[in-house]
């Protein structure tokens, strides 16, 4: 078995309400976070409430906590 293969490939893998997979996802809220990272570090505040309306839309589409932005007024 590679390490490419799934454990349960009987397992379909499922789908997000906008017909991405639950790992592609994960992957885009990753790279929000990442963005809005770097967005705080240069102090951006534009780019934070794009990346943090990114992950709120993502997070609640994965069915996880919402996170919440004080400091942009978002909560």
């Amino acid at each position: 078995m590679t390490a490419i293969m799934s454990l349960h490939p009987e397992a379909p893998t499922q789908q997000i309400e906008n017909n991405f997979s639950t790992g592609q996802s994960w992957g885009a809220l990753r790279k929000a976070w990442k963005g809005y990272r770097i967005a705080k570090v240069q102090g951006d505040n534009v780019k934070m409430t794009e990346y943090a309306t990114k992950i709120r839309k993502i997070q609640g589409e994965l069915g996880i906590s919402v996170a919440s932005f004080p400091n942009l007024g978002i909560s």
